[in-house]
């Protein structure tokens, strides 16, 4: 079994897949963004070098139906 790695930097879940990197999953938040956030447009107040990029890019491949099967 190849051991995955820690990859720090990368602003894509694309690329950290394809990379055999350790991600850690968030999707359980998506239904907290949904239903409960108490708005309709989320606002991502952290600081720098805080994952604000990658959790976009986790929803969007969330929601892009062209990548249902990856």
């Amino acid at each position: 079994m190849e051991k995955k790695k820690i990859i720090v930097g990368m602003r894509s879940l694309t690329e950290i897949r394809e990379s055999n990197g350790i991600y850690v999953d968030k999707t359980r938040f998506i239904d907290y963004l949904e239903n409960s956030a108490g708005t309709k447009v989320p606002v991502f107040l952290r600081p720098r070098r805080f994952g604000k990029s990658l959790t976009a890019s986790m929803l969007h491949n969330y929601y892009d139906i062209s990548k249902k099967n990856k």
